[in-house]
């Protein structure tokens, strides 16, 4: 059980790094990588949950999101960007590689659903 315990801190550690850096980088969405590490450390430890849930970067970039399903539209354009420079990458790849063009259709399906959601089921905060 305390291996269990310990790659959970340790992994927490390594997606709020992410997160940190996508802070900083425009190519590194950091939504996903916090709430991994939210969710690494809440089944870790009680004292690193609630002192991850109370530092300002938490609350910034991720509470609005976990609390109300609602976002920034900043973090919202900066997450669609992110998304669609990425799944673009792997389309080109893909199309260069010549993959199964049922493969590059999932792929355009899943950004369509990305964006879709993102863009308007996620409630937009003023």
């Amino acid at each position: 059980m305390r291996i269990k315990k310990l790659l959970f801190i340790i992994l927490g550690f390594i997606f709020l790094a992410l997160g940190v850096v996508g802070a900083v980088l425009p190519m590194l969405p950091t939504t996903p990588f916090v709430l991994l590490a939210a969710i690494c450390f809440g089944k870790s430890s009680d004292r690193l949950h609630m002192r991850f849930l109370s530092t300002r970067f938490y609350r910034k970039n991720i509470e609005s999101f976990v609390h109300r399903r609602s976002m920034t539209i900043k973090n919202k354009l900066i997450l669609i960007a992110t998304i669609t420079l990425f799944m673009g990458i792997s389309f080109i790849t893909m199309y260069a590689l010549f993959a199964p063009v049922f493969a590059q259709i999932a792929l355009v399906i899943i950004w369509l659903c990305h964006v879709l959601y993102f863009g308007f089921k996620v409630k937009t905060i003023r």
